[in-house]
């Protein structure tokens, strides 16, 4: 069974939703353009945004083997996010609507 990593992806303290959702998609834009087989390995996002210590979160289920890779790209464009605990594993059976939306390939 395939198996995944979460990642929560937090917002600036006040940033409006519209902006956040705006650097999310530049995010994941620019993921597919320079790495589409990586891209692919992004398995689904939850589909509303969630309130983390006051600013706005949103999750994504990623393979292993391209958390480092997100997670440095995260980084380069100044999206926080939470600490990955790589030991806590969802399953495609746990990333169900109406809480999860699986990303199209």
């Amino acid at each position: 069974m395939d198996e995944y990593v979460c990642v929560t992806v937090l917002s600036r303290p006040g940033e409006s939703e519209t902006d956040f959702s705006r650097r999310l998609s530049a995010l994941w834009t620019a993921l597919l353009r320079t790495c589409k087989s990586d891209f692919e390995k992004v398995y689904a996002e939850t589909t509303e945004f969630e309130e983390v210590r006051g600013r706005l979160s949103r999750q994504y289920l990623l393979e292993e083997s391209v958390v480092e890779r997100v997670a440095a790209l995260l980084r380069e464009s100044g999206l926080d996010f939470e600490p990955i605990d790589r030991e806590e594993r969802y399953s495609k059976y746990e990333a169900v609507p109406p809480e999860w939306m699986q990303i199209e390939h």
